[in-house]
């Protein structure tokens, strides 16, 4: 199995392809995690990961800057391979985001992506909050129980999205998007790779996954 880590200079490449690599060997699964900026491998991915981090804006116009690499990934995507998105890589699966002007995003999940509106609560939302799901939703939650924690760094968080896309939930004065699935692409606010046996369960899960 080739699990390409998309490289567009965001996010933490080395720890997601490392988190990646351990949930397959820990699943018995033979995969071959590649870090690759190069559209020809991600052309020939059977799964696609892209994580994230920074400001939505940047991270778009980086991923766009790399010629081909880009339209690889959807066109793989189209053709069926899993899509997974860690953080800002999950929140440009949107229809678009708000964070420094208006910028386009996939288009894969409903609602934009804007800041959140936390009261009197302090931004960036950091650290270890519970997931709220139902168990057995999602083959993504497979092996997970509600009020598992998982580690988030964001201020920013999806709006607008629809029910049936988001698959479990956060609270952080309110209830916050944290794991979103459809189809073949998927992807968690939190950052997986940070988050200890529940980020590795699954990514584990995610390596498994059949859509």
């Amino acid at each position: 199995m080739l699990v390409t880590v998309i490289d567009y200079q965001s996010g933490n490449l080395a720890s997601a392809a490392r988190g990646l690599a351990l949930a397959a060997s820990l699943r018995g699964i033979a995969a071959d995690v590649r870090i690759t900026a190069d559209p020809d491998v991600v052309a020939k991915a059977d799964r696609i990961v892209l994580p994230g981090q920074g400001a939505f804006a940047d991270c778009a116009k980086g991923l766009a800057s790399v010629d081909g690499l880009e339209e690889a990934m959807f066109q793989r995507v189209a053709q069926g391979a899993p899509f997974f998105g860690i953080c800002v890589g999950m929140q440009l699966m949107a229809e678009r985001g708000l964070e420094h002007g208006v910028t386009q995003g996939f288009g894969w999940i409903q609602g934009e992506i804007a800041k959140m509106e936390v009261g009197d609560a302090r931004l960036p939302h950091m650290g270890w909050n519970e997931l709220r799901f139902t168990p057995g939703s999602h083959p993504l939650l497979e092996g997970l129980v509600p009020g598992d924690h998982a580690y988030f760094v964001h201020s920013y968080a999806l709006k607008g999205g629809r029910t049936d896309q988001i698959i479990a939930t956060t609270d952080y004065e309110g209830d916050v998007a944290a794991v979103v699935a459809t189809g073949n692409v998927a992807g968690t606010q939190f950052h997986s790779e940070k988050s200890q046996q529940v980020g590795l369960q699954i990514l584990g899960n995610f390596l498994a996954w059949k859509p």
